[in-house]
C-alpha cells in the first residue's frame, strides 16, 4: 500500500525498516531520520510482518535473514495480501542466485552489505517514485506566487527565497499537494507527524504560525487560512 503524501527526492518517505542487527538498523534509522524521513524499526520478522500489514507505508526496507520469519516470508506474504509496497531488500548473501532469489519472491531492488548509505537513500527514492501516480511526479508545486521546488528544496515567494525548517517544509508541501481543499488535524497529524491518534498538543497550531509569518507576513495578499472547526487550506485566492 503506498502512503500519498510525498513521494519523490527531496521529500519525507514513510519507512518500515525491518533489520535484527541492532548497530545496522541504528545506523539506517538515523540516518534517514537526519534525511528528513519517517522511520519504523520492527526488529524481527513477525514483528515487521505485523506493522507492514497494519499500517501504510512508502516503503520497506527488508533484511533477508531474520529471527521469526524470513525476509523472503514476509514478502511473499505481503504480495499474496496484495500489499504492493515497494520492498528494498538487504542481505550479506550477494552471488547472483540469491538476488533473483529475492526479486522473484517480490523484492523489488537487491541491496548486498557492506553498502553506503549514499546509494541506499537514492534507491529508495527510485523505488518510491517508480510507484508514483503520474499526477504526483511533478517536481515543482506553485500556489499563487508561492513555489516550491522539490529537488531543490527551496521555497520562493514572489521570487523571494523563504527558508524553512524540514517540518516546515513538509508542512507546506502537504498543504500545497492539497491546495484549496481543507487540510484537518487528522490529516496533518498521520501525514506529517506520523501518529494515528491526536496527542492532544498545540504542536500543529505551533507550526502552522510558524509557517504562516514566513509565507504570509510579508506579503499583500494571504495564502494560509483557518477554517474553524475544520482545519486549514492554501489557496491563492482570499
Amino acid at each position: 500500500m503506498n502512503f500519498l503524501a510525498n513521494k519523490i527526492r527531496g521529500t519525507a518517505m514513510h519507512i518500515l525498516l525491518i533489520e535484527d542487527d541492532a548497530d545496522t538498523a541504528a545506523y539506517i534509522s538515523k540516518s534517514l531520520v537526519e534525511s528528513g524521513h519517517n522511520v519504523q524499526h520492527a526488529g524481527d520478522g513477525r514483528d515487521g510482518l505485523f506493522l507492514a500489514l497494519d499500517q501504510t507505508f512508502d516503503v520497506l526496507i527488508v533484511d533477508r535473514m531474520l529471527p521469526g520469519l524470513d525476509g523472503l516470508g514476509i514478502i511473499r506474504t505481503l504480495r499474496n495480501a496484495n500489499d504492493k509496497a515497494p520492498v528494498l531488500i538487504l542481505s550479506a548473501l550477494g552471488e547472483v542466485d540469491a538476488r533473483v532469489e529475492g526479486l522473484r519472491a517480490g523484492g523489488d531492488d537487491y541491496l548486498v552489505k557492506p553498502f553506503v548509505f549514499s546509494e541506499l537513500l537514492a534507491r529508495l527514492e527510485a523505488l518510491v517514485r517508480r510507484n508514483l501516480p503520474a499526477n504526483e511526479q511533478a517536481t515543482v508545486l506553485q500556489v499563487g506566487t508561492l513555489e516550491m521546488d522539490l529537488l531543490a528544496r527551496s521555497v520562493k515567494r514572489d521570487g523571494q527565497t523563504i527558508d524553512l525548517q524540514p517540518r516546515e517544509f513538509r508542512l507546506l508541501e502537504y498543504l500545497m499537494r492539497h491546495s484549496g481543499q481543507v487540510v484537518t488535524r487528522t490529516m496533518l497529524l498521520e501525514n506529517i507527524w506520523d501518529y494515528n491518534f491526536d496527542p492532544q498538543t498545540n504542536v500543529i497550531d505551533v507550526h502552522i504560525s510558524r509557517l504562516r509569518s514566513k509565507v504570509d507576513k510579508q506579503f499583500e495578499q494571504p495564502l494560509l487560512h483557518t477554517v474553524r472547526g475544520a482545519g486549514y487550506v492554501l489557496r491563492a485566492d482570499s
